[in-house]
C-alpha cells in the first residue's frame, strides 16, 4: 500500500524477482518454514517480518474469539486488529498512516456501533480522539503529531468509545515514553529523528479492546474517589 500497489492485482509475488507465488507458497507461517525463509524461484531471503506479522495476526484472532466468542464483536475485533497491525508496521517504516486503512477501520467501527446500539459512545470516543490529538497537532504545528495520527485517533475512538478513548490516549503516551528511551539509548534513531506515534496508539488500543478493565481501572477508581468525596461533603 505505501508503494501504491493494489492488494489484489497482481496477486502475491516475490518482491525480488516478481514471480507469482503459488498456493503452497502462500500458507501463513508454514510456507516460510517450509521454504526455509527463501523464495522458491530466485532464492532471495524472505524477511522474518512476514511470519512475524502472520503470527501476531493469528494470535489476535485467537484472542478475539477467547474474549468475545464467535460473535459480531469477535469478528469486528479480529478485523480491526488486523488493520491496526498494518497501521503499526507501515507507520514504523514510512511514518505514514494511510487514509485507506483508517477509512476501513472507521467503517468496521461504525457498523459495530450501530449493531450494538452504542452510536453515542462511539461518536463521543471519536470526538475525544480527534480533539486530543488535533489539539497537539495544532499546538505543535504538526511537529509533534501528524495529521494521520489525528485521523487514527478518531478511528480508534469510534471503535473503543468514550471514556475508553481517554485512557487509550494516556496509555499511548506512557507506552511511547517507555519505548522511545530504549530506542534512543540503542541509537536506532537519533534525537532529531522522527519517532512514529502510530504504533504506540495501536498498542494502547489493543489493550483497550482486549483488556478494558486494565485500561479503565485507574479512570474508574479516580471517578469513584471524586464521587465519594462530593457525596461526603
Amino acid at each position: 500500500m505505501p508503494r501504491g500497489e493494489s492488494l489484489f492485482f497482481p496477486g502475491s509475488h516475490c518482491p525480488s524477482c516478481s514471480h507469482a507465488l503459488g498456493a503452497l507458497d502462500n500458507i501463513p507461517l508454514f510456507s516460510w518454514l517450509g521454504l526455509r525463509g527463501r523464495c522458491r524461484y530466485c532464492g532471495a531471503p524472505i524477511p522474518v517480518r512476514y511470519p512475524l506479522v502472520e503470527l501476531l495476526t493469528a494470535a489476535l484472532f485467537v484472542l478475539a474469539v477467547i474474549v468475545f466468542g464467535v460473535s459480531l464483536q469477535g469478528v469486528a475485533a479480529a478485523a480491526f486488529s488486523a488493520l491496526l497491525l498494518a497501521v503499526a508496521f507501515i507507520d514504523f517504516d514510512h511514518l505514514l498512516v494511510l487514509d485507506g486503512v483508517t477509512v476501513a477501520g472507521a467503517l468496521i467501527a461504525a457498523v459495530l456501533a450501530v449493531a450494538t446500539h452504542r452510536v453515542v459512545p462511539a461518536l463521543e470516543g471519536a470526538a475525544a480522539g480527534a480533539l486530543i490529538f488535533g489539539a497537539i497537532f495544532a499546538l505543535t504545528r504538526g511537529a509533534g503529531m501528524g495529521l494521520g495520527d489525528v485521523k487514527l485517533a478518531a478511528m480508534l475512538g469510534l471503535f473503543v468509545g468514550f471514556p475508553s478513548m481517554v485512557t487509550v490516549s494516556v496509555a499511548a503516551f506512557i507506552i511511547g515514553a517507555a519505548l522511545a528511551v530504549p530506542v534512543l539509548l540503542a541509537r536506532r534513531r537519533g534525537r532529531r529523528d522522527a519517532l512514529p506515534f502510530g504504533p504506540f496508539l495501536v498498542m494502547a488500543a489493543i489493550l483497550g479492546i482486549f483488556a478494558p478493565a486494565v485500561m479503565n481501572g485507574p479512570y474508574d477508581a479516580y471517578r469513584d474517589m471524586l464521587g465519594n468525596y462530593w457525596l461526603n461533603r
